[in-house]
Formats: structure tokens, sequence, C-alpha cells
């Protein structure tokens, strides 16, 4: 048996609904990779007498977490991880521009070696900041779970796909899919990745959501990215892109949904009759970059049930992949977008991060909170440094004041991969050279292509 153990740690005890809480002097036992025990610093039931304590240590890794808060691992609900290697490249651009004269003609020169580099980079990045699950959505699927399996991290991958490549592509990318499904002993899960409702048919989805019906995976798509992309559908098709992954059986299917700000009033009944199989990723940092509005519609989202989670995208448009920054974000532009300050409490927040990206991805009953049963994905945050204290609330303080470099040890699957601030499964001096020694080709387009023409 592969047995870990956190001692004396407090725990953010993040439950379905209602306020978080912090526990004090906690402990916490991992056995196989998953949480076994936790509870009460030496009070397991089997550490009694003078020598159980001892047995039931003996073998065991021990974290001392000593001054620190243990939070679920946190939960990027969306993103594009080899988008690194384009960090910073489309500044200042509109959303039609950063498309079309910047990332989708930078994408031309992507090797799938430049993939594997650009995902090593980007789950380095995410475990650093105690970020243990994430969704993926892009190219060379392969190259992205070979990464994932490396670094010790969790993901959902989804190879991209759009309908210019053809039906046999399409066909090979829920054979990649599939093939990837379950590996890592489980860390890598697998979804169909259609781009979006603009760039893939109507046909194509229908048998992509057949496809997933039969392969008993998930669709993981961008729909409803803004407003306009909304209005655009009406006017060219009396329906909104909701609509259309209803009627193509997408949702049917389940899917995880990228962005979704042009989600409207009228496609709420339809989300809410798929909500034990729906999920949205909000990714506010991009939104208001590209200044996108309105927002996605979190609390209507919340209010028919369906599950909410906060994300990234890729770090071409949101410059980093820390999740702390985005939760941040999501809390305060829905305040100001709702007009009330008591909407998206901490708790809310801290929930959207965890459970909330589990449920999204369709992990629910797997990661996103510390409980027995659950994946030992552990993130053990301080709270000790001077723009903390002092912590009067400390869930106010992972929520507001905490930085991604609070971080100190990250465990996965009841694997320490990060300790003391280090990444234990990168070379990371190695990657960089690797990574800055392609980055001239990589951002040349004076060849004029691009992967696909934005026009939604």
């Amino acid at each position: 048996m592969r047995r870990l153990i956190v001692t004396s740690c407090s725990v953010l005890v993040v439950p379905e609904s209602g306020p978080c809480r912090v526990e004090p002097d906690q402990d916490i036992v991992v056995e196989d990779g998953v949480i076994a025990w936790l509870g009460p610093a030496g009070s397991r039931p089997d550490a009694v007498g003078p020598d159980a304590a001892g047995a039931v240590t003996a073998g065991a890794e021990i974290v001392d977490g000593t001054g620190l808060v243990a939070v679920p691992g946190l939960v990027n609900a969306h993103t594009h991880g080899p988008m690194t290697l384009m960090r910073g490249a489309a500044e200042d651009v509109s959303v039609e521009d950063w498309f079309n004269e910047r990332v989708w003609p930078m994408e031309v020169n992507l090797t799938p070696a430049d993939v594997g580099l650009g995902a090593e980079l980007a789950c380095a990045e995410m475990l650093l900041s105690g970020v243990t699950t994430f969704a993926d959505h892009y190219f060379h699927a392969e190259r992205i779970a070979d990464a994932v399996v490396r670094t010790g991290i969790r993901a959902d991958i989804a190879p991209t796909y759009f309908s210019s490549r053809g039906r046999a592509a399409l066909e090979e990318s829920a054979e990649v899919a599939a093939a990837l499904h379950g590996a890592g002993g489980g860390r890598v899960t697998a979804s169909l990745g259609p781009h979006a409702p603009y760039t893939v048919d109507d046909a194509d989805l229908v048998r992509i959501a057949e496809l997933a019906r039969e392969l008993g995976l998930r669709v993981h798509i961008h729909a409803a990215e803004h407003l306009e992309q909304t209005e655009s559908s009406l006017a060219r098709r009396g329906i909104t892109p909701v609509t259309v992954l209803e009627r193509t059986g997408v949702l049917d299917a389940g899917a995880l949904i990228a962005h979704g700000c042009g989600i409207v009033p009228d496609d709420l009944p339809t989300l809410a009759a798929h909500r034990d199989r729906t999920g949205v990723a909000c990714c506010p940092k991009v939104y208001l970059k590209h200044a996108l509005h309105p927002l996605t519609p979190v609390r209507s989202l919340l209010g028919t049930g369906v599950a909410v989670g906060a994300g990234t995208d890729g770090a071409a448009g949101h410059n980093t992949l820390d999740v702390w920054e985005a939760m941040r974000l999501v809390a305060l532009t829905q305040k100001q977008a709702e007009r009330d300050a008591t909407w998206m409490t901490v708790s809310d927040t801290v929930r959207l991060a965890t459970r909330g990206g589990a449920r999204a991805l369709g992990l629910g009953d797997r990661i996103g909170a510390l409980e027995p049963g659950r994946a030992g994905d552990i993130v053990l945050v301080d709270l000790g440094g001077p723009h903390c204290r002092p912590v009067h609330d400390p869930v106010a303080a992972l929520v507001y004041s905490a930085r991604a470099s609070d971080v100190r040890t990250v465990v996965v699957d009841g694997r320490v991969v990060v300790q003391g601030g280090r990444l234990l499964t990168v070379d990371l001096p190695e990657l960089l050279a690797e990574i800055e020694a392609r980055v001239p080709a990589l951002l040349d387009t004076s060849h004029g292509r691009a992967v696909q023409h934005y026009d939604p």
C-alpha cells in the first residue's frame, strides 16, 4: 500500500452549498491515491496506544503541514495548455485580429514537439500554483497527455476538431480521445473537442455527439463565447448556439461549454434540462482584455443547477494559467455585473475553483473537495506572508489575498509533485532553454496562412 500523511495542517472544508470553513490542526491520510481519513491531528483510529502511531506511519511519506492550509487541488476548467508558447504575443488587438492576424497564423508553425514543450510548461506552471486538474482543448492531444503523465498533474484532454479538416479527421480525433482516456493511472480523461458551432458543421456535431455516447466520453466545446456570436447565430440561423448544441445532441451527450458569455435567458431552460451533464467554464480575464460584453451569466447558471468552473483560457490571451487570479476576477466581475456586493461570496468563489470545476469536467465524484473517498489532490498554502496578514477570515484570504507563490506543497493522486515551492517532476531550466530556441520560428507569420478563419 502506498500511504502519505499530511500532519498538523488546517483544512479548507468546501461543502456542496453554504459557507466554507477552515478546520485547524488536522491530519490527512491518503492511501493508494485516495483520501482514507482526515480529522483532528493525532486522533486517527489506528493511532491508539504507544506502538500504533508508529505502525500507521511505518513506510508512509510524511508531509508536515504545520502553519499551512490544505485546500483541494484547484481546477482550471478551460485552457489551451500549449499556448504558453504564445504568451504575450497577441496584445491590444480586437478579438477578430487576435485570431486572424496573430494566433491562428502562429499555430500554423506548431509541430507536435512544440505542442509537447508548451504543454509541459503549462503543466509546470499550473502545478507550481496549486492547480492539480485542468481541461485542455488543443491539437496533438497525445503530446499533451504525455506531458500530463510525466509531470504528475491530472487533466481532461479534448483533441481540437474543425470541420474544415474533413470527416476522416473527426473520426481520428475520436480515436485519439478514446486511446488517451484512462492513461496515467486514470489521471488522464478525455473528451471530444469540436471547436465551436461556427467552425463545426451541424452534421459533424451530430456525429460527435453519437461518438461521445458510444465511447462514454463528454464534449468540450466553445459556444456562445460572447453576445455578438449569439446575435450572429440568431440572424443567420434563427437559433442560438446553445440551441444548436441541443438539436445536434451535444448537450445530451454531456458538454463542457467554454465561456458562454452569450448565453441568453431563453437558453437557461435548455441548459437546466441537461444540468446533470452540462458545465460552463468562466474565464473573465480574457473577456476584460478583449472588451467583450456581457460576462458569463454565472448567477443565472448556478440558479438553474448548471455547474460553473473557473478557467484561464490559453496563456496567449490570459497570460498566466493562474486559477487564483481567475477565481478572484470571477468574484469581482460578477459583483460588478450584478451590481450586488453580497453576491459571489468568498465561499461561492472557492467552490467555483474546486467543486464547481470538478463538476463541470464530469469529475464531481472524484475531485474538488478534501473528503474520504476522493482523490488525494491536496495543496498546502502559506497565508503567513505580509500580503495576507492578519488573517481575520482564512477563506477570504484565500480568495482575495493569496498568490500562486504562496503554494508550498502539491500532492496529486497521493504523490508529492511540488515540495517547498519546488517542482519535482520537470527540469525547468532545460525545458525553458528548448522553448526559447523555438520562439523565433513560432512567431513568424510571414507565410500568410492560418489554421482557420474567425468569422462567427
